[in-house]
């Protein structure tokens, strides 16, 4: 059992709870209520709130001026880590019980955490995943609300997987939920890093940051644990400094523990050979070979037989949003992607142009989400319209923002050379519609951004939105 650092305390401690709560809304009588300092509210404001609804317990960073008899007062050092802390052991530490595999990166996350899902259910295992798309507690679905969920949800979904005899858990860490501590106190078995690039900078600020917070993330992994890194990315190495897990290295260019090499590329598939086997996969581009090299590795780390890893291997299907295509019976190709970062975006794009064979036109359809990091617009930007024939520019999930300023920052990015390939249009089913229209047959139509998000958020409102179903419903009335 893990001890949080109490500072100081007001009343006996010695009492029962009934639930943990840190949002005021949700308390109940008997509960314990941690006011926690957030990005743009704090908690500490909302402590009478919570009294007033029957919390009986309060943990906080500061008193409030006035306490009250008849509820007990913890002052600890953080609330963020007091609250990893007392769900963990609310729910008596289901972390401890599986295995816990962490995956945190900019790109990859939740390609390697559905697929190694998939693969070992495959096998015929009792598995869990916590990921951006969906929680998955052996068979039975939740909705998933952030890529790492609060410590309290976290620790909760463990334990349901407990319950059902799930013993492995693949759970994607980000640099959010490590610097808000949601991954404190949780035992992990392993941790995979994909790579390093432009994103949250919003909230981190600076790169340097950012890439600090992720190392944060195996500096704590045990001597028990293994540390899987991407050593063709230049932090792969960085982030093994300090950590006392076993350090394994995967690669397609450099000298690495987990070896793969890109033999072909199609729209149909990848062949590839790991560590001296073939295996031909569905799943298509070269992100997609360290992904699928990062889940052989990990298999391989967990004790699963390498050959038949790669069976199951090459019968997986690609993740939702997550290079999603299909033929239109007009031969027109429509990829779906949640390429939302400059370089996934790139790697996108620089794939299909690799597979493409020559006169197809690459049009491709892309926003920026309002309320997050702005400099990567003008980059992206650059991007669409350097590697697109045509590209479009238009709304992503503004959020709080004017669209049309985002597609602004956007265009900015823009060399003059490539400046007569693009259009700008606000509403985003017409973008999309109007890439339908320019694509004829044999042109490759990328639809970028969100991926597996079934809605828009326009000034706090989300409406539905499913780029793939959008995207097949309009080629299908095109071609009739």
């Amino acid at each position: 059992m893990y001890k949080v650092a109490v500072v100081d305390e007001v009343g006996s401690a010695d009492i029962s709870i009934f639930k943990i709560e840190f949002d005021s809304r949700k308390v109940e009588s008997g509960d314990l209520f941690i006011a926690q300092k957030g990005v743009t509210v704090d908690g500490h404001n909302y402590i009478q709130k919570a009294i007033d609804l029957g919390a009986s317990v309060i943990v906080c960073e500061v008193f409030p001026m006035k306490l009250d008899s008849t509820v007990v007062y913890i002052r600890v050092v953080d609330s963020n880590v007091a609250l990893a802390i007392i769900a963990a052991n609310y729910y008596d530490n289901p972390s401890q019980k599986l295995k816990l595999i962490g995956i945190t990166g900019t790109n990859g996350k939740t390609t390697i955490a559905t697929l190694l899902y998939n693969l070992l259910k495959k096998g015929g295992k009792k598995v869990g995943l916590l990921s951006t798309v969906k929680i998955m507690v052996d068979e039975t679905e939740f909705a998933a609300t952030h890529t790492t969920p609060d410590s309290v949800s976290i620790n909760h979904y463990l334990q349901e997987m407990i319950n059902a005899g799930v013993a492995y858990c693949f759970m994607e860490v980000s640099s959010h939920g490590i610097h808000q501590k949601r991954t404190e106190s949780l035992h992990f078995s392993g941790g995979i890093f994909t790579n390093l690039t432009q994103d949250h900078l919003d909230y981190h600020k600076t790169f340097a940051e950012y890439r600090d917070v992720k190392k944060m993330f195996f500096d704590q992994l045990s001597k028990d644990a293994f540390a899987l890194v991407n050593v063709d990315d230049k932090n792969g190495m960085f982030l093994l400094q300090n950590s006392k897990a076993k350090k394994v290295t995967y690669a397609l260019k450099s000298m690495a523990d987990y070896k793969a090499k890109v033999l072909e590329n199609q729209f149909s598939g990848l062949l590839l050979n790991i560590n001296g086997s073939e295996v031909w996969t569905k799943l298509i581009g070269s992100f997609n070979a360290y992904n699928l090299l990062a889940i052989f590795a990990t298999a391989d780390l967990l004790g699963f037989e390498q050959l038949e890893t790669l069976r199951v291997m090459s019968v997986l299907d690609s993740v939702a949003g997550r290079f999603q295509h299909f033929k239109s019976a007009t031969n027109i190709t429509a990829i779906v992607d949640y390429a939302h970062t400059p370089d996934a975006l790139k790697n996108v794009l620089e794939t299909i142009n690799d597979i493409r064979t020559g006169n197809e036109k690459v049009i491709t359809v892309v926003g920026c989400g309002g309320d997050r990091d702005k400099k990567k617009r003008p980059k992206m930007g650059h991007i669409a319209s350097f590697l697109s024939g045509q590209t479009i520019f238009t709304s992503d999930n503004p959020r709080s923002e004017n669209p049309q300023t985002i597609i602004e920052e956007m265009e900015a990015g823009v060399e003059a050379q490539n400046y007569k390939k693009t259009i700008s249009i606000v509403d985003r089913e017409q973008a999309i519609k109007t890439g339908c229209s320019i694509a004829t047959a044999g042109d490759i139509l990328l639809i970028a951004g969100k991926g597996h998000e079934t809605y828009q958020e326009v000034n706090g409102v989300r409406s539905d939105f499913d780029d793939y179903k959008k995207t097949q419903t309009i080629l299908t009335k095109l071609q009739k």
